[in-house]
């Protein structure tokens, strides 16, 4: 497990999530973009709680290992979503031609007059 510290806040996550989160907020930061995650973890006082980290350029992240007996919340959710995240961003869908121009009409795209 790791401590997934963001701004001032220490959340006890698993290696996983927390390799992921700082993994997707580098790819966001090197391409200008931002978005939002929430994460399960363990706060300061041992208490579960659901956390929405945004992260993009500037966001304030570490991740330190911690040992601990306490399972791993469960970020099987996140952890998809940021892997195809990170698919998308590795392998982007390619544009494809329109092909059927037989029901179209050049002057739909434009209003003239």
């Amino acid at each position: 497990m790791k401590h997934l510290t963001y701004s001032e806040k220490s959340l006890l996550v698993s290696d996983e999530a927390a390799d992921l989160v700082l993994e997707y907020a580098s790819a966001l930061s090197n391409r200008g973009a931002s978005d939002t995650v929430h994460i399960v973890a363990f706060g300061a006082d041992g208490d579960e709680v659901t956390a929405t980290l945004l992260l993009g350029q500037g966001a304030p992240l570490m991740a330190e290992s911690v040992t601990t007996s306490m399972s791993e919340p469960d970020n099987a959710e996140t952890i998809d979503y940021i892997r195809a995240a990170l698919d998308a961003f590795a392998s982007p869908p390619q544009a494809q031609p329109e092909t059927d121009y037989r029901h179209r009409n050049i002057d739909d795209d434009y209003q003239l007059g």
